[in-house]
């Protein structure tokens, strides 16, 4: 058996405007410890052992066994002591608007116990998803759970999110002001909706997944630096430094000598045509 693995699974197709891709992750080893890149919001249980982290912003956390992970904006080092498995999910905006009803900025780069916002009854889910035998029926516990966290939520923003989530496709340096004129919203209502689902406002947002696309398509040989250069990055180093800010590693470790957790991570690419697009890209 691997020592330490990542597997994933697609949701199912009504629920991905809320969730990205579902995970398994098994560290059969005494302590795992690594450092993961900026990503979305994320639903976790941890099924065995324990474990937390250290966000960008230097802030350090213990992980409950039930827990909500607001988006992070930086490096995140993230450790267990196992034997660990944790099986979760990542959270789109659309999804934390639906299911949280909090600021997501409030959350930004934190952890908070998931059972202090959906109640107890999570421990009986994460009971079912111990004894359940493969992935197949933990994907099943987890579409489930969120198409019940859905339909209790109180807030619908996938218009605002669809239309956020092209922005960032549309170009690596998309503009603000494009934004704007797509939502028809003023600059300051956009900045404060971006913070409340998406966790940062727009510019900032615009930098992690030019970073985070950037990485994939390097990671994949589809591009070189210099081609990257032509789509948004003022030049060389400024390119270096806002794929390590996101990432943690450099463009030249990413092309050969990925540490583990981002190599694993990378592998929810895969799932193109069956999950969000940005979540596929980055």
């Amino acid at each position: 058996m691997v020592a330490v693995s990542l597997d994933y699974a697609a949701p199912e197709a009504a629920l991905t405007d809320f969730i990205s891709v579902f995970y398994n992750f098994r560290a059969d080893i005494p302590r795992f410890e690594d450092d993961d890149r900026a990503d979305l919001a994320q639903l976790r249980f941890m099924l065995k052992g324990s474990g937390g982290y250290r966000f960008a912003d230097g802030h350090v956390q213990d992980g409950p066994e039930i827990q909500i992970v607001g988006p992070t904006m930086g490096v995140t080092h993230v450790w267990v002591d196992g034997p660990a498995e944790v099986f979760g999910a990542g959270l789109l905006p659309a999804g934390w608007g639906a299911m949280i009803g909090l600021d997501a900025s409030s959350l930004t780069n934190r952890v908070i116990d998931a059972t202090e916002l959906f109640g107890r009854e999570l421990r009986d889910v994460a009971d079912r998803l111990r004894a359940a035998d493969t992935l197949e029926e933990r994907v099943a516990i987890g579409n489930a759970l969120v198409r019940d966290l859905v339909a209790r939520g109180h807030e619908q923003s996938r218009w605002f999110t669809r239309t956020v989530d092209a922005w960032l496709q549309a170009s690596l340096s998309p503009a603000v002001d494009d934004l704007v004129a797509a939502t028809r919203l003023s600059r300051r209502q956009v900045e404060r909706l971006c913070k409340r689902v998406y966790g940062a406002p727009p510019k900032l947002l615009s930098r992690k997944y030019r970073a985070l696309r950037a990485a994939v398509v390097l990671a994949k040989g589809e591009a070189c630096i210099a081609e990257l250069l032509e789509q948004g990055f003022y030049d060389q180093s400024h390119c270096i430094r806002e794929i390590k800010r996101f990432t943690g590693i450099t463009p030249t470790r990413i092309q050969g000598d990925m540490n583990q957790l981002t190599r694993l991570t990378m592998k929810r690419t895969e799932f193109a045509g069956q999950v969000a697009p940005l979540v596929a890209e980055a």
